[in-house]
């Protein structure tokens, strides 16, 4: 199997998990945002480059959007553990994030085409990192903001989810499973 740019920059963005892991617990806590924020950066580079060069491949598929769910686990575990969020904010992200990590492998396993992501959810994304960013720099409100946007992510996973069964999306890839 070869490898083509955007999935690269997927593994890329897998390796930085530990890396922002290792910045933040060594109490470089701002350095660690700015690996998150490098995460962030090639997820953006990845997507434009597969869509715009026609390199969306199966495995690309499952890759981008597994580093963007870990990373993000990786960082509320982090925030949650050093006590800068409550532990009932890391368990709602948490149960949104694990139910579509299952739900994304659910789509691939049984050889369903993944649905992308719409506008509502890269928009999720784009207040979860400025929730992060507040919460980080210790502004003030900025826990409130991380509830507000929790409950932003949980409306848009719903209507995500209600658009996929009313449109009858989930059709076979030619039959059988995406090949990698």
């Amino acid at each position: 199997m070869k490898m083509n740019l955007p999935n690269a920059l997927s593994v890329l963005r897998l390796a930085m998990i530990p890396l922002y892991a290792a910045v933040f617990w060594t109490g470089h806590v701002k350095l660690a945002f700015l690996v998150l924020l490098a995460a962030g950066l090639t997820d953006v580079l990845d997507g434009y480059i597969a869509r715009s060069r026609g390199l969306v491949t199966g495995l690309g598929t499952v890759l981008d959007p597994l580093a963007d769910k870990l990373m993000m686990i990786t960082v509320m575990l982090s925030l949650v553990l050093s006590k800068m969020i409550p532990w009932a904010a890391a368990v709602v992200f948490f149960v949104r994030d694990v139910g579509m990590i299952v739900g994304g492998m659910y789509f691939h396993f049984t050889g369903k085409k993944p649905v992308p992501a719409n506008g509502l959810g890269k928009l999720t994304t784009v207040l979860l990192y400025a929730a992060v960013l507040a919460i980080i720099f210790d502004w003030p409100y900025a826990v409130w903001y991380l509830w507000g946007v929790l409950v932003f992510a949980f409306f848009t996973t719903i209507m995500y989810m209600r658009s996929i069964r009313g449109s009858g999306r989930m059709p076979q890839v030619k039959g059988k499973r995406a090949h990698f």
